[in-house]
């Protein structure tokens, strides 16, 4: 593995134009881990340039080239399965089972999935008197977050390279070791210089300079609403092609029907998912209010075996936060929402008693949440799940969509018809019925503030591609 002291440009490990460095921190021990370049404009210059002397020939080559070196990324990121695990165990704080069942298998799907997917697509259509071209747009910059590092990477890298463009890549500083591996892989499999390139540093540095970057066609960041809103407003400056995976407040909302026995660990396994650091997490379960007494007492059964400890133990289910600053704001989320006035069923804003040190978080159950209060509002990406209930359904419905975000939403019910009337009127871009499994080639994505685009399958891969209509 390389060290990381270095970004990668143009084919290969490259010391950076900054002398600084920026320190990634475990969030298990609060010690430094390692470090990283803090990159400068001038990396994201050098960067940009390699990525558009390629984007020519490699937007040429054969689709079925293109796919082959998506596979074999795929291949070696399977066999590099466990090391991987482990890395981004240690480096978000998820728990290691987590990381080798989710955070592993998801990109190595990505990869496959987007070779397979540009395989079949129909990049020229004769319909009529014209031929419909989708073509790549040419140099795409990915800006990741930290909570699925690998994932979030593969979601744009893996369908940007598959479309034919070009890629430079600004992971997220707080967890960006496991990156260094994948783009050790994909230069193991012999990519063309410039086809993909890694530029680390911070999001006013590296990521800003990438989004007004005018050698850049297409910015795809995932991250906070705040973040988007900026990263749109420059893009927008030289009209890039823009995708935002934003924040996300997304209800679950149990019918009369439902079995809350049922419901009730399910949708809190979905809240305190990544140690809750989830952006389509389900953190507000909303329920009869005559089954309201009884919802709470099952949420705090279930809370309990949420304990935290450390990542790297095979029985820990909840780690620690990201960072310090991390875990401060979902403490304060839980304080101001029990000075709004909120019911506090288990958990809480104090440290757990154990471990005594790292950036963990009580697993924390909140009732009686009602709209005026900012946890009803706010995402708080941490292990708390707000309850809250409703008399009719339509009330239901509208409770639900009273969030500025549309990322994801769940329905129970004992009649799937009902329960999917319900899903209809949800506003949000992924809902689930009765604990379905999640479909990572489904398009991903949001309404309202939660973003704009898709990822994966068919709609992610042509979110990097152009239409071009030629009259014959």
């Amino acid at each position: 593995m390389p060290a990381y002291d270095r970004i990668y440009l143009n084919g290969a490990w490259t010391p950076s134009h900054s002398s600084g460095m920026l320190t990634v921190v475990d969030p298990t021990t609060e010690q430094p881990l390692a470090r990283v370049p803090d990159g400068t404009s001038q990396d994201a210059d050098a960067a940009v340039s390699a990525a558009r002397a390629a984007a020519g020939p490699w937007s040429r080559t054969a689709v079925a080239e293109r796919a082959a070196h998506l596979r074999a990324i795929a291949e070696e990121l399977a066999r590099r399965a466990g090391p991987l695990a482990q890395l981004i165990s240690r480096d978000v704080g998820t728990p290691l089972s987590f990381a080798r069942a989710v955070q592993v298998t998801l990109p190595v799907n990505s990869f496959r999935h987007a070779a397979q997917t540009a395989l079949a697509h129909p990049f020229e259509q004769r319909r009529g008197p014209s031929l419909i071209v989708r073509e790549p747009y040419g140099v795409v910059a990915a800006i990741t977050p930290w909570n699925y590092p690998v994932h979030q990477v593969a979601a744009k890298v893996a369908y940007a390279l598959a479309a034919g463009n070009t890629v430079v890549l600004k992971p997220s500083e707080l967890a960006p070791l496991s990156i260094w591996e994948l783009t050790d892989i994909i230069d193991s499999v012999g990519l063309p210089p410039g086809v993909f390139n890694l530029v680390s540093g911070t999001g006013r540095g590296i990521g800003e300079a990438l989004a007004r970057h005018p050698g850049v066609d297409v910015v795809s960041f995932t991250g906070s609403t705040r973040a988007g809103r900026r990263v749109g407003s420059l893009a927008s400056r030289t009209v890039k092609k823009i995708t935002l995976e934003l924040g996300g407040k997304s209800p679950a909302v149990m019918l009369p029907d439902a079995d809350p026995s049922r419901v009730v660990p399910a949708v809190l396994a979905a809240a305190f998912l990544n140690n809750g650091q989830t952006c389509s997490a389900l953190t507000r379960l909303i329920v009869p209010r005559s089954m309201l007494a009884d919802v709470e007492e099952l949420a705090r059964r279930a809370a309990q075996a949420w304990v935290p400890g450390d990542p790297g133990r095979e029985d820990t289910r909840l780690g620690p936060l990201v960072s310090a600053a991390q875990r401060d704001r979902v403490r304060r989320h839980i304080s101001n929402a029990l000075t709004d006035g909120a019911k506090l069923v288990t958990g809480g804003a104090e440290p757990p008693p154990d471990p005594d040190r790292g950036f963990f978080v009580r697993p924390t159950v909140l009732s009686r949440v009602t709209g005026d209060m900012a946890v009803h509002h706010d995402e708080v990406f941490g292990p708390v799940l707000a309850i809250e209930s409703y008399s009719t359904e339509d009330e239901a419905v509208r409770i639900a969509n009273d969030t500025v975000y549309g990322l994801a939403g769940a329905v129970w019910s004992a009649d799937e018809s009902r329960a999917l009337t319900v899903a209809r009127r949800l506003q949000a871009g992924q809902v689930q019925i009765n604990g379905a499994a999640f479909d990572p080639n489904a398009p991903f994505g949001g309404y309202k503030q939660s973003g704009n685009g898709r990822e994966g399958g068919l709609a992610g891969l042509e979110e990097f591609l152009e239409t071009k209509a030629i009259q014959v």
